[in-house]
């Protein structure tokens, strides 16, 4: 069965433009223009994943998106924003949004981070959010943001800590690249990308004293942590 996007853009050719697009890619997409029918349609059907321009008549992206997590907190979103709309983006990802795109964008971009939000919220399920894991002969304290290996202990810095900590959450699955880089950097631009490199780095070098850990590298997609 096809997937299901709601797509709300008031442009009319834009959203006409990305309708076709995504039909032609096996996407059932249903155009609204505003925020309220959007909202409409939401209550009376059913999504796997919602497209929403932040600027919208009568309501915009980020009311939108807010009114979409209290009925579903679990719908993934992404956000269609102007390049210099930088304070709306860190709103929009308070409001849980999983990614965003500036304008203007490829339609090969949209469609990429649209396959890569499906692969991680419908493949297997992402471990909650724990005060304490397991990795191998590790144990790593997140609120104290300790890593412990028999009686030597890391104090990790602040971002070591929220990555490793995702890396844990997937377990032995992928962890999206874009996504690390959204959570945790907020911009996945060039700059960003490099130092998480840097980070995971370090994160091999911490756990090399164990073997059976490692961190492997899954092209062209992220991460994933092996225990």
């Amino acid at each position: 069965m096809n997937k299901k996007i709601l797509l709300a853009e008031d442009d009319y050719n834009l959203g006409n433009l990305l309708k076709n697009y995504l039909s032609v890619k096996n996407y059932e997409t249903n155009l609204f223009f505003d925020g309220h029918s959007a909202l409409d349609a939401l209550s009376s059907g059913s999504f796997d994943l919602c497209i929403l321009d932040i600027m919208m008549p009568e309501m915009d992206g980020l009311v939108l998106a807010s009114k979409i997590r209290s009925v579903n907190p679990a719908m993934p979103i992404i956000f269609l924003t102007a390049k210099n709309q930088k304070e709306d983006i860190i709103e929009g990802f308070k409001t849980g949004a999983d990614d965003y795109i500036t304008k203007p964008f490829s339609m090969e971009e949209l469609l990429y981070r649209i396959e890569a939000i499906l692969r991680r919220t419908t493949g297997p399920s992402v471990r909650k959010k724990e005060e304490s894991y397991v990795i191998g002969n590790y144990t790593f304290d997140t609120k104290k943001q300790l890593l412990t290996y028999r009686d030597q202990t890391i104090r990790l810095t602040t971002k070591e800590s929220e990555l490793l900590e995702l890396l844990c959450r997937h377990g032995n699955d992928i962890l999206e690249r874009n996504f690390a880089l959204k959570t945790i950097w907020i911009d996945d631009n060039y700059f960003n990308a490099r130092s998480m490199d840097v980070y995971i780095t370090r994160l091999r070098k911490y756990l090399r004293k164990d073997p059976s850990v490692k961190i492997l590298n899954v092209h062209g997609r992220g991460y994933k942590l092996l225990t």
